[in-house]
């Protein structure tokens, strides 16, 4: 509970000013409405903000996004920049679960045609496409195979069969990031890895089908070919145990190289090193590996999703028209350049669950977007809405290019288990019309739509604050949990 109240600078903005008796270097800017607010009241979300905020060679500000809560070190929800030349690169500040991401499949299908076959659809699905906490992927890699994998992301899974060019052409990166590099990597980390590509993994892990219920911006759905009333499809999922052990292995590293560096901190799970360092290089090139097994990861369900529906509805996958709309990362942290007090610097934007929300005629926008801007893909819980967004200038100067990932938990995992029964949740999500398939009762009742924030809330903040603004509003259907 936090007992520093930010103060209110306009509608949907707050601020904690820096604090050098709290260690502060930068302000903290919290992005917000009333009730969002009280909520990160409730938890550490703004003293761990505040503590980012004391990092040596952050700038700028720190920044909360509507969904922030509480996170391992910094907050989930956080986005801190730090100078490429003297600041430090924190593997709390990207997170476990590295390169986590949605992407967004579209297609020709009306709610009607699927509803029709939705328990064979979802039934099907749950049987192609492994998920569940220790899921085993449907691919058996060898030692040179994950290399591969971890050297070339989704272009490893479209030349294997897996896809086409016009995936990579519309993922962040193009879902490859250079300068990985597998030798970086630990054992343990392959080793829980390499059996799990291709696979949802648990938590808040899912697969949905979805309706386009709202269309906000026609220009930017017809773009992306979004059409009122059709169905798409979202996964959500990361690196699985891979970006897992990553992150576990490089955080031991930092915490062992903070006297080295004499760093001090004002939490330990914030531990980071230079970005220029020895260490920093190394965590660098393994994270950028996990990345690009996520991307990997993600196109291989994105197959068997497309095989999937393909069985159902006796179409092929070009009769569907099942196009990837687009693919975004969270958990991740890259440098780029940004303006700072009017002069362009090189940064380490380090996302925590956070994603990308670049405007127009940015190069690291896909060239299919790149006059109108990033979609951003902003998933809810399993029973409420999922929106895609469009970045915009805002963003830039607020929040370094960078909007919500989510609805943002409220409730712990132990407290649902406590408050809610797998059939409460299951009747609730039927009376709306969804149909669940999930592997463990647990999976189902801690991830209750009562745990989350109301995305609705939090996008409206993105948009009423011209971060990223609404395109479209999709209400699933049917969801695969693991």
């Amino acid at each position: 509970m936090s007992s520093i109240i930010p103060k209110k600078i306009s509608e949907n903005q707050y601020v904690i000013e820096a604090d050098s008796n709290l260690g502060m270097k930068v302000p903290v800017k919290i992005y917000a409405d009333e009730n969002l607010m009280q909520k990160m009241l409730t938890d550490r979300t703004i003293m761990q903000a505040i503590n980012v905020a004391s990092i040596p060679g952050i700038v700028s500000h720190g920044v909360v996004l509507p969904d922030g809560h509480e996170g391992y070190g910094f907050p989930v929800g956080g986005v801190a920049a730090m100078d490429a030349e003297e600041g430090m690169i924190s593997p709390g500040g990207v997170g476990y679960d590295i390169n986590c991401g949605v992407r967004l499949l579209r297609s020709n299908l009306n709610e009607d045609t699927v509803r029709s076959k939705l328990k064979e659809l979802v039934t099907d699905l749950f049987g192609s496409i492994p998920s569940g906490v220790g899921s085993k992927g449907a691919v058996n890699l060898s030692h040179s195979q994950l290399d591969e994998v971890l050297v070339n992301g989704v272009n490893w899974a479209i030349d294997n069969g897996y896809g086409s060019s016009n995936d990579s052409d519309v993922c962040e990166e193009n879902g490859k990031i250079a300068n990985a590099d597998p030798n970086k990597v630990s054992d343990k980390a392959r080793k829980r890895g390499a059996p799990q590509l291709g696979s949802l993994g648990s938590g808040n892990h899912f697969l949905e089908i979805q309706k386009v219920a709202e269309i906000h911006d026609q220009e930017a759905a017809k773009r992306m070919g979004i059409t009122e009333g059709t169905i798409t499809i979202l996964i959500h999922c990361g690196s699985r145990g891979f970006g897992h052990q990553v992150c576990s292995d490089y955080l031991r590293v930092s915490e062992q190289s903070l006297e080295k560096y004499g760093i001090n901190l004002a939490d330990r799970e914030l531990a980071c090193v230079p970005n220029t360092s020895e260490e920093g290089e190394s965590y660098r090139k393994a994270m950028f590996a996990a990345l690009n097994f996520a991307w990997s990861n993600r196109q291989m369900i994105t197959h068997w999703t497309r095989k999937s529906f393909e069985r159902v509805f006796n179409q092929s996958e070009s009769d569907l028209d099942m196009k990837l709309v687009y693919d975004v990362s969270h958990n991740i942290a890259k440098v780029e350049k940004h303006k700072v007090d009017g002069k362009e610097r090189k940064l380490v934007v380090h996302r925590k669950g956070a994603t990308r929300a670049f405007p127009a005629n940015r190069d690291e926008v896909p060239f299919k977007y790149r006059d109108i801007g990033q979609p951003v893909l902003i998933p809810g819980s399993m029973g409420t809405a999922s929106w895609i967004l469009l970045g915009q200038p805002n963003s830039m100067d607020l929040s370094f290019g960078s909007t919500a990932h989510g609805a943002g938990r409220t409730m712990s995992r132990s407290k649902a288990r406590r408050n809610f029964t797998e059939n409460d949740v299951k009747k609730s999500l039927s009376d709306k019309g969804i149909f669940l398939k999930a592997l463990t009762r647990d999976g189902v009742v801690e991830e209750t739509p009562e745990a989350y924030k109301d995305v609705d809330a939090v996008v409206n903040v993105s948009h009423n604050l011209g971060i990223a603004t609404k395109v479209a509003k999709l209400v699933p259907i049917g969801v695969i949990k693991g």
